[in-house]
């Protein structure tokens, strides 16, 4: 089908067909992955909208599409306006908006296998105040009009040796039989794509920058389990990895064994788990433990050999950007580079260490305007030249096997304004007073988003994203449960205690619509603090990555003592572990870079 609106059309058409007056459309599988294969990538292909979070809603008459303060610009520019209403998440809803724009009677679709049993209960809930009905569709009416819709992955997984992952499979398996024996239960539903690569230290390339393979698992309280996945998908050195006590199933085989279930207790995560996977169950009898995935909390406290991996990847991917930005000193003042030219050059940069297995996202290659929309995705139609007299936001990261990287520096390309230099050191004021923060044992992301955004604040100042997420070990580069972001809306996962071991981000920014976006991101770790005459245990924060902060849209005189000098020792220490690994004129270069300010 040529045109958005052609395929707008087949979906009312097919709708209809089905004697359906509405249908509602996720950005997501039936994992609820945030990132998802090509072939779960509904949305895009309806609506030409390629953020990574969305949701729409047909009528036969409307249609919305649903976003977050993230993609308020990029909606506008990728979807159109005359076919689409435009609607900002978290103050509607798709479940809202249903409820006031589905008639008396209607019968609106929804694929069960792409939401939550909580949104269900929600919609469900909205329809029916206005007399509308939810009815879970047996097929999606999109793979009905897409006519060459791509096939899921056929790529083969592959192990994780121990002495990457810390721990065998077998030892994961029974740190989540004893939580199954704690709580009284027979067994646990694994759908979430990175829990199954963690639990059975298995990595794949089915979905693009996240090293997971479509699966599924039941792992049973004395410490075996059930792997559903393609068998062509597993050679021998993947079996005997698995072991005697993993069966292995066919994909198809998991909906016949969640049937099988009737009796047993079962652990099933209500944010992850799809709402098809509750009505199996529940059909079949089981008793249902609606609790959180128990490989979540123990995948995201990392050990000290995922840590010490990390902290390699870290320097090793420091270097190549290192390298980078040396290279954009000079190239990006001659006015020659684009957007897509630029994110190319680092991805070749990164190749370049012989062991980037993916990015870990998307390249955000951000020139001006773009900058300001928080996730922006370059496109052949949105490349932009990167020009003198402006700020280039570069957002980035790689997986590799020993760690994944996450690293946002903003560039100025010839001579700054004074706004840019003062709303950058605003930035960088929340970017350090986060990284210096002390905690007691019990704090939660949400209560130290504040010390991010304070400087903003003071100026009248935000910004519509939150300011950390989990990072995982050669696995997501967004991983839950831990996010430093305030609590409520769609701010998931603010209100998590952080733990020792955990792995965030820490990026505040800023962002002027129509002229400049500001980010500054470093990932760090979660670790024990010593605090003289604490009375409780305390927490702190490494900083893992490695790489200069823009001196030229630094204010110092807007920076206190103790900020400079955690911005000076930084840079120190940027030379120390990055200094090594790079030659020449970038050596040269990095020393001029990290060089004492203030002084």
């Amino acid at each position: 089908m040529s045109t958005y609106e052609d395929r707008l059309k087949a979906l009312r058409d097919e709708l209809a067909r089905r004697r359906l007056d509405g249908f509602v459309v996720p950005l997501t599988d039936e994992h609820m992955s945030e990132y998802v294969g090509a072939y779960a990538q509904r949305l895009a292909w309806l609506t030409g909208f390629q953020g990574s979070a969305g949701s729409a809603v047909v009528l036969p008459a409307d249609a919305a599409i649903f976003v977050d303060g993230r993609y308020t610009l990029q909606v506008r520019e990728q979807v159109d306006g005359a076919l689409w209403q435009y609607q900002s998440v978290p103050q509607t809803s798709a479940a809202e908006w249903l409820g006031a724009h589905a008639g008396s009677g209607a019968r609106i679709g929804y694929d069960p296998w792409l939401h939550t049993k909580d949104w269900v209960v929600q919609a469900t809930r909205a329809l029916a105040a206005s007399g509308a009905e939810l009815v879970a569709v047996d097929t999606n009416p999109i793979d009905a009009i897409w006519p060459d819709k791509p096939q899921p992955s056929a790529a083969r997984l592959v192990v994780q040796p121990d002495d990457l992952a810390g721990r065998s499979s077998a030892d994961k398996r029974q740190t989540i039989a004893d939580t199954l024996t704690e709580a009284g239960a027979d067994a646990a539903v694994l759908s979430a794509l990175d829990s199954i690569a963690w639990t059975f230290n298995v990595r794949g390339a089915d979905v693009d920058h996240t090293p997971v393979a479509l699966a599924y698992a039941l792992v049973h309280a004395d410490g075996t389990a059930d792997l559903f996945v393609a068998p062509e998908k597993l050679d021998d050195s993947v079996r005997q990895h698995l072991g005697n006590a993993v069966r292995v199933h066919d994909r198809a085989a998991f909906r016949p064994a969640l049937a099988s279930l009737a009796g047993k207790s079962v652990i099933v995560d209500p944010e992850r788990a799809v709402s098809a996977i509750f009505g199996t169950l529940e059909e079949a009898g089981a008793k249902i433990l609606a609790r959180r995935d128990p490989a979540v909390l123990p995948k995201a406290m990392k050990n000290a050999t995922e840590i010490a991996g990390h902290r390699a990847a870290q320097a090793r991917d420091g270097a190549a950007l290192v390298r980078y930005l040396h290279w954009l000193s000079i190239e990006a003042p001659k006015g020659g580079l684009t957007e897509l030219s630029a994110a190319a050059h680092l991805r070749a940069l990164r190749d370049e260490t012989g062991v980037l297995k993916d990015l870990s996202f998307g390249t955000i290659s951000a020139a001006g305007p773009n900058g300001a929309s928080p996730h922006y995705s370059v496109t052949e139609e949105s490349d932009r030249r990167i020009e003198p007299g402006t700020l280039y936001l570069v957002d980035s990261g790689g997986q590799y096997q020993d760690g994944t990287t996450d690293v946002t520096r903003t560039i100025a390309v010839g001579t700054p304004t004074q706004e840019m230099r003062t709303r950058f050191t605003l930035v960088l004021k929340g970017h350090i007073a986060l990284a210096r923060a002390v905690f007691p044992e019990g704090t939660r992301g949400g209560q130290l988003d504040t010390l991010a955004r304070q400087f903003l604040w003071s100026h009248g100042l935000d910004y519509a994203h939150g300011t950390g997420h989990g990072v995982g070990a050669y696995l997501a580069v967004h991983e839950g449960p831990q996010r430093i972001a305030p609590v409520g809306g769609a701010y998931v996962g603010g209100d998590e205690p952080l733990r020792a071991g955990m792995i965030l981000s820490n990026e505040p920014g800023y962002y002027k619509a129509g002229e400049y976006g500001i980010r500054i991101e470093n990932l760090i770790l979660v670790e024990p603090r010593d605090v003289a005459g604490a009375e409780k245990p305390c927490l702190g924060f490494e900083t893992l990555t490695f790489a200069p902060i823009d001196a030229s849209l630094i204010d110092v005189a807007l920076l206190d003592s103790t900020e400079l000098t955690w911005l000076n020792a930084y840079h120190a220490q940027v030379l120390a572990i990055v200094g090594p690994r790079v030659e020449g004129e970038v050596k040269a270069w990095l020393g001029g870079a990290c060089r004492p300010l203030g002084e």
